[in-house]
């Protein structure tokens, strides 16, 4: 899709209009050809798009090909899910590891970089390819699936390391496991006393709402404390079946967090971040990070500058629900953890604080106490 800023174009919230939404197409599409007949790329790009194909993967299920605006040469969701030859251009600030997942990676499908929580990865394969995924170069339909062997060794380790106390299921999409596999990786995990929280990073409520069964819901059962952290960018996706699947999970008690990555051409204005932090709230979403881009292959095209990304929350505090607010983040290259961006409104001056009001602008004295 071609460069831009941010799809202001207001569109109503799910909820907010009594017309249904418009059929799901039957398939995922997973190639340039099916993009072309579906009328999603023009045909003109179809063969510098099978290059691209050879190194990135492509996947854009009924759900997401539902939301796109075809009359819309910018359109925000189109954006993150269509393949752009501009993907095999590398710049040279991105790296094929930016999050240096390989060097804390104990044992297959494990990363522990922070002391107290760890990465468990079960499966590469996701419901939907991002164009700007951070682990672009290992995700793809293969599914880089464990192998018996290899999960049960997985999960020894988390059972041997006390002081983990967090266990985080990502990869590739969690929830793009079998039932029976996912309830078992959460029965293992629930099984270790000194886990106190498994959480799971998914984009399956909103790119294959579908996929929530109540047998999947079943093998999120646990006595532990369970957090599912949704990936949305734009409010668009949390249209009527994206609503539906997280009622049903926050109905079976699974706490929702919601992430997102600042995207140029898709929400980065405040117009387009308040309303994406809003519909969040609405579907029972706590918005949790919000990620400055990691500098993957290609993905140049989608980076935002911090001081921009600085600029936009800024004029949005005071001006949305503190519930509605995430931490803005950058994981920082090699492994030295996800460090806060977020506006600042106290600069300190000398035993002093000079805070300025998000409401008026003023900046007021916050005195030292006394003594």
């Amino acid at each position: 899709m071609p460069d831009g800023s941010a799809n202001t174009k207001p569109h109503a919230l799910p909820g907010a209009s009594d017309r249904a939404p418009p059929a799901a197409p039957a398939r995922t599409l997973r190639d340039p050809a099916a993009l072309v007949r579906a009328g999603l790329v023009p045909a003109d790009a179809a063969s510098g798009l099978e290059r691209l194909a050879e190194t990135y993967a492509i996947a854009v299920p009924p759900a997401v090909q539902a939301l796109i605006d075809r009359a819309d040469p910018a359109d925000p969701i189109a954006r993150q899910y269509i393949p752009d030859v501009a993907e095999l251009d590398t710049a040279p600030q991105e790296r094929s590891d930016p999050t240096s997942d390989a060097p804390f990676t104990p044992v297959r499908g494990v990363v522990h970089r922070y002391p107290d929580r760890a990465l468990l990865k079960p499966l590469l394969a996701c419901p939907v390819y991002c164009r700007f995924c951070f682990r672009r170069e290992v995700v793809g339909p293969d599914g880089g699936l464990l192998s018996e062997a290899e999960l049960e060794a997985a999960l020894d380790w988390f059972a041997a390391t006390p002081e983990v106390r967090e266990a985080i299921l990502t990869g590739g999409d969690p929830l793009m496991l079998s039932p029976r596999r996912l309830g078992h990786i959460i029965r293992r995990l629930s099984a270790i006393p000194h886990l106190d929280i498994i959480r799971l990073h998914s984009r399956v409520p909103v790119a294959a709402p579908e996929r929530i069964t109540p047998d999947l819901l079943a093998a999120l059962e646990t006595e532990k404390a369970l957090f599912l952290c949704v990936h949305a960018n734009h409010a668009r996706e949390f249209a009527g079946p994206a609503r539906a699947a997280l009622r049903a999970l926050a109905g079976a008690g699974v706490a929702l967090l919601g992430q997102s990555v600042l995207l140029r051409g898709v929400n980065n204005s405040p117009e387009a971040l308040g309303e994406l932090f809003r519909a969040m709230l609405a579907a029972r979403v706590k918005p949790y990070y919000l990620h400055q881009l990691d500098r993957a292959p290609g993905t140049a095209r989608f980076e935002v500058p911090i001081s921009e990304g600085r600029a936009i929350l800024r004029a949005l505090r005071g001006r949305l629900t503190g519930l509605a607010w995430p931490t803005y983040v950058l994981d920082l290259p090699g492994g030295a953890g996800k460090a806060p961006l977020g506006p600042d409104f106290a600069v300190a001056d000398g035993a002093d604080w000079l805070v300025e009001g998000p409401l008026d602008g003023v900046p007021q004295r916050h005195a030292a106490p006394p003594g």
